[in-house]
């Protein structure tokens, strides 16, 4: 059973027009996850690119922040209503990962895996064209656990569990494969502003 899950106390937001429909702004950073925490240190990560089950590239902790790094401010959108705004990210684009690997994208659907067996679906025009980035920092210090560090895929204009903590890997799929909340309920795509939270949406 799919639970709707935590709702906060509303308050009327600033900026009607960054807020979409049903949500309420927060000052504080939320934590929900779907299970425990790993306990990951940055020099034991690694991050694989596949196109389907083959590994096309594969980076060290080392390696990967030897890419060219970015800043992105976003307003970020739970499925659980709260919305954060203005909120600062530094990491590697997933334009920057591909190119390092060679590659252009290969197929029109993603998989994103995380240390923990997590998984999201998300189709790839969302994550290319500067719209999704591997996070490694927030607010200009290096991503805490609870938020998904070390490293955190950022898919800002999409509810926020499509922005997998822990994330390890990005696979390239054939179809449309659903991931973990996918499975159990929530929505394929979740759009924030077509409140896409569950699949009947």
């Amino acid at each position: 059973m799919v639970t709707r899950g935590f709702t906060g106390r509303p308050r009327q937001p600033e900026g009607r027009d960054r807020v979409p429909p049903g949500q309420h702004l927060v000052d504080y950073f939320p934590v929900l996850s779907a299970g425990a925490t790993p306990r990951l240190e940055p020099e034991n990560w690694h991050f694989t690119l596949k196109i389907g089950p083959r590994p096309v590239k594969r980076w060290s902790w080392a390696q990967f922040n030897a890419l060219p790094m970015t800043k992105m401010v976003r307003d970020i959108h739970c499925v659980t209503s709260w919305s954060k705004l203005d909120t600062a990210w530094e990491g590697v684009l997933i334009d920057d990962i591909l190119a390092d690997a060679g590659i252009e994208p290969p197929t029109g659907f993603t998989l994103a895996h995380s240390v923990d067996g997590y998984s999201t679906n998300v189709p790839t025009a969302d994550l290319t064209a500067g719209k999704a980035m591997v996070a490694l920092k927030y607010a200009g210090q290096p991503l805490e656990r609870d938020h998904g560090g070390p490293a955190r895929l950022l898919v800002p204009h999409l509810y926020f569990w499509k922005s997998a903590k822990w994330v390890s890997g990005l696979q390239f799929t054939e179809r449309d494969e659903a991931g973990f909340w996918e499975l159990r309920g929530y929505h394929i795509y979740g759009d924030p502003w077509r409140e896409q939270r569950y699949s009947d949406d």
